[in-house]
């Protein structure tokens, strides 16, 4: 273990918060006593920097803004060192109306962000959901023709965990020859679809050159594929033990506890601070 990391990321869902979406308050002083130690520590997300990850820090308690904001699944990145903005890949106007055609056939519902608003094909129960569990208005386009009106940084859809691998099948096996596009799981009943450049590990890659951080020195945290690269790129790249079997495949540890059990909080105890 490097007894040097000196920048701690984590994803949210699955890994910093529990099953009902909660910071508990040990992890909240774990990454408060992180801070202390002068470790910077940030989040690694598919959400949007600019209307949730940004504001997250007030919501959860803590004084200061954290000191990364990984958003969009890597299209985005916030250097909270440097307070500066970065936008990187996103997915063409033509790519988003492209897998909105590919997708019809299904009974699915494709939906971006866009303003802090969510823009969907039909106002469904799983819409409503989100637009009230994330504080997000919802605009119904049912020709789809707001979704990709412009470029974007992800498209996604939502289906039930059960239906899950045949969406990704049916993707895979449908899509055309040479897109420039791909799909990535970020929780158990969401597929995003993104630009085939982006990815966290590389956003990363990127907030480590502004700030002169070796990435040996960089801890990562993630429990499924769209966090595989920042394990991968990372000194120590840590999956959680509810994550997928193929994200701890890029992984150099996994936690022993579940994100369900503070798993990250319990990791950075008793492999990082009790060495600071």
């Amino acid at each position: 273990m490097n007894e040097n990391i000196k920048l701690v990321v984590a994803d949210i869902d699955g890994t910093l918060t529990n099953n009902k979406k909660i910071l508990t308050e040990f992890t909240k002083k774990t990454i408060i006593q992180l801070r202390e130690k002068g470790i910077l520590f940030g989040l690694a997300s598919g959400r949007c920097v600019d209307n949730q990850l940004l504001y997250y820090y007030k919501e959860w308690g803590f004084k200061e803004q954290f000191d990364i904001l990984i958003g969009m699944n890597g299209a985005q990145l916030y250097d909270g060192v440097n307070n500066k903005r970065y936008d990187y890949h996103s997915l063409s106007k033509e790519d988003v109306k492209e897998i909105c055609d590919l997708v019809k056939p299904l009974d699915v519902n494709p939906f971006v962000y866009d303003e802090g608003n969510m823009i969907c094909l039909k106002a469904d129960d799983a819409t409503l959901a989100s637009s009230l569990r994330n504080e997000m208005p919802f605009i119904v386009s049912p020709d789809g023709s707001l979704l990709y009106n412009k470029d974007r940084p992800k498209l996604m859809i939502r289906v039930d965990e059960d239906k899950m691998e045949a969406l990704e099948k049916y993707f895979d096996e449908n899509k055309k020859e040479g897109v420039t596009y791909r799909s990535v799981k970020t929780q158990t009943t969401m597929l995003e679809f993104i630009d085939y450049r982006t990815n966290k590990g590389d956003a990363l890659v990127n907030f480590c050159q502004l700030n002169n951080i070796d990435l040996k020195d960089a801890m990562t945290f993630g429990d499924i594929s769209n966090d595989n690269e920042l394990l991968e790129v990372a000194g120590v790249g840590v999956c959680m033990i509810n994550g997928s079997d193929e994200t701890k495949g890029y992984a150099s540890d996994i936690t022993e506890l579940s994100n369900d059990e503070d798993g990250f909080a319990h990791y950075l105890q008793e492999k990082v601070l009790k060495y600071r």
